[in-house]
């Protein structure tokens, strides 16, 4: 453990510049917890840090990296065993702390989870951030009373029926996007892909969407409430699609906002929210208190755990393999997980 391999994200000339190096622990952010990190994986915020096109870094050098699974080493505080399989997601990696792409990782133990029953370290990163973030939103969907078509409530099926019923999910062929169809589908919800792919339909029906609108199918209106479509959203793009999701979606229903993959922008009228009740629910991954992750965690190896993890990990690639990997997220060429074997 005296020296080993690291992705590491420098500033350097007011530059971006990403590269693999043999660094030890004492490079390290300080932590409580050592591990030896198996699996690691890529999402679109790691492809923003690595390439300098999103600021995402406050401090650097840093190793890149925002997830992590693998096996503890050292616990200096007791609250991890030797041996310990476990993960990390969010809680600032690859922004304030050193992140998973390195052999080994020292974090603080408030931030580590027990990997649970149900899920071994690579299942847990083919869901990583990806799959917390999208179990998440369907977790506080549901806390706010959104209910599957034949559970009881309004919000299940809509007081109109037909499509009223449906949760449209946005940017579907992406991580979270992919994770989330799964995840509904599984739940006993309708679910519809929104996506600009068409050479990825039949993708999106194989994960569960039981249809899927092409982007430029979709006819946004321009009327501060249009015709209520959806029991619920799960919206990873923002801008103007989640204006019309603002505008469509049904009484009571709930729109979870988790990406701005589109734009930060977002314009409207207070008019859904005053005349349907429809609830805009922030979905912050990196900051979720630790009871709540327990739980969601807890869910994403149960009733929550997708039936087609195999088909959402597209790939699979070595340490070495990374720096060549961001390119096609910035490009929004990527369908599904990328896990990043870092072990062995």
């Amino acid at each position: 453990m005296t020296s080993f391999r690291a992705f590491r994200i420098h500033q350097e000339g007011g530059r971006i510049a990403a590269r693999l190096e043999t660094i030890g622990l004492d490079d390290l952010s300080a932590g409580e917890v050592i591990v030896k990190v198996a699996y690691s994986t890529i999402n679109y915020k790691d492809a923003l840090a690595a390439t300098g096109a999103g600021k995402i870094l406050r401090k650097y050098p840093l190793v890149g990296g925002i997830d992590l699974a693998g096996e503890v080493v050292s616990c200096s505080d007791g609250a991890f065993s030797p041996g310990q399989k476990v993960l990390v997601t969010g809680c600032q990696l690859s922004e304030t702390h050193d992140g998973g792409y390195a052999q080994y990782a020292r974090l603080k133990s408030d931030w580590v989870i027990p990997i649970p029953e149900g899920l071994d370290e690579f299942q847990a990163m083919a869901l990583g951030t990806a799959g917390f973030t999208a179990a998440l939103a369907i977790h506080r969907m549901e806390q706010n009373g959104q209910r599957p078509p034949g559970a009881g409530g309004e919000l299940a099926a809509g007081s109109r029926g037909g499509e009223a019923g449906e949760i449209v999910v946005t940017g579907a062929t992406g991580g979270v996007g992919s994770l989330a169809i799964d995840m509904l589908a599984r739940r006993g919800y309708r679910a519809v892909a929104v996506t600009g792919k068409a050479s990825s339909a039949e993708y999106l029906r194989s994960l569960g969407a039981a249809r899927v609108l092409l982007r430029d199918q979709i006819e946004p209106g321009t009327r501060p409430l249009e015709t209520a479509l959806w029991a619920g959203a799960i919206d990873n793009v923002g801008g103007e699609l989640l204006s019309w999701l603002m505008r469509t979606t049904h009484v009571f229903g709930n729109i979870a906002s988790i990406g701005n993959a589109a734009s930060i922008e977002l314009k409207g009228t207070v008019l859904p929210f005053i005349l349907r009740g429809v609830s805009l629910l922030g979905i912050n991954s990196v900051f979720t208190p630790r009871a709540q992750r327990l739980e969601v965690w807890r869910r994403l190896a149960g009733d929550l755990k997708p039936r087609h993890l195999d088909r959402i990990v597209t790939r699979v690639i070595d340490l070495e393999a990374l720096p060549a990997a961001f390119d096609d997220y910035i490009k929004g060429g990527v369908v599904g997980r990328t896990v990043v074997r870092i072990a062995g």
